[in-house]
């Protein structure tokens, strides 16, 4: 021990020297301002370029805009255009020390330029860290995100949080694969089938910019024609990004590119890839790695390099529609890349929207169809059952199925699964009387009336239970449903057909494919999984439910959940049949049963635009408590040619219900007018209203919270 001690005391008498010579090299490093979030007081700036233009993560309208900042020298190199920032917000010119201003709170931001000079002339608060190197806000996505956002009347940083993923520090720290070369043109494969299929993929690979608007056959083969289109745009060497209502899509298309071009040329980005993987994605696309992107609504900003083609499959699925503020569409947005970027655009669907037809009508894209022959022979025979029917079959009152939908499924059954689409999900969601069909109330706060699991009536705001309900409108003591869930039709098909099993897909538990073998697959509209070898059979029930929605799009988006599920079935050259419970002589019933998606469209939008409905015109909704919308409108300098709808009040969420998108807060009485302005003015009252926003919350909120919303969906 005494030898150690001898040994450690010596040494220690040989290193001091070096110690306090360290100690010293440590202070004076100290001394040196670090890359924190600090106010770089004393500290030199940068030598060229000492300004930096921040972007700030600040969502309110009246701070729409960049602000200047000093580059400190040691943030140089990193202050580097697209990069993440933090910054020091909010301090006055009273705080202000050795020529810095000095204070505020420290919030996110994008550098996106560096100047020789400020416009600003005051004392300018210095960069205080530069988050992470890696430049993820590039010209051509800064110049898309603020043509959304003053598109939609909302702010440049809400919009950035919609397209720049959250940073993932691990995933920034790996290397992106070296692109792969341009493959060669692909085959026409299907797209034969198509009047100027084969011309579209040719002009893709030819590197033009080809506009359509695509009607698709029925049956699977979709994904395989994105997939050959992508590849006819990686071949003349540009981008391609594809964007897909749900995660189920997206695989079908991943499958079907990795199918044709193999593995390594495109990326997927989707929520379910979580953060870190989904980021990890986004960078390979951002520095070129990958130049095809296939994803969900967030994709719609992917930074594909030298864009060649964006398309969009099924625009009129509701999951295109971006609940966060501004609340995109992503078709609005791919229109705007096309148009920025000079791309080929293609809109698909094996149905047709109102805007997919204008935009048709107006000549900026021509359409992509199927002659009549070959619709005939890929689309199902389809038959109706009628009210008509209904009250002639015994079996309609009595059970769940009529008789002709029975015997659809009992044929079906004999050569492959059966699909049966309910609207609703669960058990009993509603209930109506049996004489009137008037739906069902509580006597309390006139609630909507639930059968839960074949029990008591409950109400389904209040939550209290109702033991002796009779019709205020007829006097009628019987109830009926007024929109069968699908847990409580698969219950009923299980009876019906007891050696068969029963299989549910819907918002619990979603399936993505199904046996070819014969079984009952109860779904919800948008679960319907797809079946190997396609349906023998589908039964489309409460279709009046859909109908008598109180909606603009009922009868379009009606169309558009039967003409999808109907599509999963065979061809009626091979058996396969489609019962649809609906009124024969409504118009989106006829469309289906002469699978004519584009001619209910084109009518729809000529009676919209006699009647100044959108698509042909530009519509705002204005939404507040009571009195706010008007007097909101009252400072707003519209256009001239501006014309006010409303008020009308909006429905109550009860307590503890789910909030609707954009919807009062629960218990709240809400109201809203709409604005409506004709082409071409839809700029100008997008910009009149984020004005009028922009001063309300400078002065501090005034008042009332109100919400404004450009070309809102529902409009009733």
């Amino acid at each position: 021990m005494s030898s150690e001690n001898g040994t450690g005391s010596g040494g220690g008498e040989q290193a001091q020297p070096e110690q306090l010579a360290l100690i010293r090299e440590t202070v004076r490093k100290a001394r040196t301002p670090r890359a924190k979030p600090r106010t770089w007081r004393g500290a030199e700036l940068a030598a060229e370029l000492p300004v930096a233009r921040v972007l700030v993560d600040k969502g309110v309208l009246h701070l729409d805009r960049s602000f200047d900042y000093a580059v400190p020298a040691e943030l140089d190199a990193d202050a580097q255009p697209g990069v993440r920032v933090r910054v020091r917000f909010g301090a006055g010119r009273h705080r202000v020390r050795e020529g810095r201003r000095e204070g505020g709170g420290l919030i996110d931001g994008f550098l996106i330029e560096r100047l020789a000079e400020s416009d600003y002339s005051g004392p300018l608060a210095a960069l205080a860290q530069v988050v992470s190197p890696e430049p993820v806000l590039g010209p051509e996505l800064l110049a898309l995100t603020r043509a959304v956002a003053d598109r939609y009347a909302g702010s440049l940083a809400d919009v950035l949080q919609l397209a720049v993923p959250p940073r993932s520090a691990r995933a920034e720290q790996q290397n992106s694969p070296a692109p792969l070369p341009a493959p060669q043109p692909p085959e026409p494969g299907s797209w034969t089938r198509y009047e100027r299929g084969a011309a579209f993929l040719e002009a893709l690979a030819s590197g033009a910019a080809p506009r359509a608007v695509w009607n698709a056959l029925p049956g699977p083969q979709w994904s395989e024609e994105i997939a050959r289109a992508v590849a006819a745009a990686l071949a003349s060497g540009r981008g391609a990004l594809v964007v897909v209502p749900d995660g189920r899509a997206a695989a079908r298309v991943d499958t079907a590119l990795t199918a044709l071009l193999g593995r390594g040329r495109h990326a997927v980005l989707t929520a379910d890839a979580g953060p870190e993987k989904r980021y990890r994605e986004w960078l390979a696309v951002r520095r070129g790695s990958v130049r095809a992107v296939v994803g969900t609504r967030a994709a719609m900003f992917a930074p594909v390099q030298h864009l060649g083609l964006v398309a969009l499959w099924d625009d009129g699925d509701d999951s295109h529609s971006e609940p966060h503020a501004p609340q995109p569409h992503a078709r609005e947005v791919l229109l705007l890349r096309a148009a920025q970027d000079g791309c080929g655009f293609l809109l698909g669907g094996v149905a047709c929207t109102v805007e997919a037809a204008q935009l048709v009508q107006s000549g900026w894209a021509r359409p992509i169809a199927a002659v009549r022959e070959q619709v005939r022979a890929a689309a199902p025979l389809v038959r109706t059952v009628g009210d008509g029917d209904l009250a002639r079959d015994e079996a309609a009152r009595a059970a769940r199925l009529p008789t002709l939908a029975w015997q659809v499924a009992r044929e079906g059954l004999r050569h492959g699964p059966v699909l049966v689409q309910v609207p609703r999900r669960g058990y009993v969601p509603r209930m109506a009387c049996a004489q009137c069909r008037a739906p069902a109330r509580c006597r309390h706060c006139s609630g909507p009336l639930e059968a839960r699991d074949g029990g008591a009536l409950w109400c389904g705001w209040c939550g209290r239970e109702e033991g002796s309900w009779h019709c205020p409108e007829c006097g009628s003591f019987r109830l009926r449903a007024q929109v069968v869930g699908a847990r409580r039709t698969a219950e009923e098909l299980g009876r019906a057909f007891p050696a068969v099993p029963v299989r549910t897909s819907g918002r619990e538990h979603v399936l993505d494919t199904v046996p070819g073998t014969p079984a009952l697959v109860v779904s919800t509209p948008g679960a319907e999984p797809v079946a190997e070898g396609g349906y023998a059979a589908a039964l489309l029930l409460d279709g009046w439910a859909m109908l008598g929605r109180a909606d603009l799009r009922a009868g379009e988006d009606a169309l558009r959940r039967w003409i999808a599920a109907a599509a999963l079935v065979r061809p009626q050259s091979a058996g396969g049949t489609v019962a649809v419970v609906a009124e024969a002589t409504a118009r989106p019933v006829q469309a289906l049963v002469r699978w004519d998606p584009v001619g209910h469209a084109v009518r729809e939008l000529s009676e919209r635009a006699e009647l100044g409905f959108p698509p042909v015109s530009r519509m705002a909704a204005v939404s507040g408590p009571m009195e706010a919308p008007a007097e909101f409108l009252r400072s707003v300098e519209l256009p001239p040619e501006a014309e006010l709808l409303g008020p009308v009040p909006l429905p109550v969420t009860a307590p503890g219900r789910p909030r609707r998108a954009a919807g009062p807060p629960p218990g709240e009485q809400w109201e809203r007018m709409l604005v409506r302005v004709p082409p071409g003015r839809g700029a100008a009252l997008a910009a009149a209203l984020k004005a009028a926003q922009a001063a309300r919350t400078a002065r501090g909120g005034g008042g009332e919270p109100v919400r404004v919303r450009i070309d809102p969906p529902d409009i009733g």
